[in-house]
């Protein structure tokens, strides 16, 4: 039996920017991406600490080292600038292999530096 799992997440980003005109996504630091184990396009869970909305989006490239969060297209209503965000993506994969698992997690500051 396969079962979703979270096998990566961006603990308490600080959103720097909300940009209703894009097209949609979630712009994330590279460097933040790399280290955090999530990948170019991939999809999202961001859930909102300040107001507890929720959605689902994809992970695109922000310039590298910007510490850039930024909230695209129509979610970007869903937050303010400034809100903690919780970034998760998931895996599928076999039960047994899931009670083993061990999802990579960054946890952040207030500035988006890994804390």
């Amino acid at each position: 039996m396969q079962i979703t799992v979270m096998r990566a997440k961006i603990h308490r980003a600080i959103v720097t920017q909300a940009d209703l005109n894009y097209e949609g996504s979630i712009s994330i630091d590279q460097d933040l991406l790399r280290k955090s184990g999530i990948i170019e396009n991939e999809k999202v869970d961001v859930l909102n600490i300040n107001n507890g909305e929720r959605f689902t989006t994809y992970a695109i490239l922000a310039k590298e080292h910007s510490r850039e969060i930024k909230i695209n297209g129509a979610a970007a209503r869903k937050v303010q600038v400034g809100d903690p965000v919780i970034i998760i993506a998931y895996g599928s994969m076999d039960i047994e292999l899931a009670k083993k698992f061990q999802p990579k997690i960054i946890k952040l500051d207030e500035k988006n530096n890994i804390a």
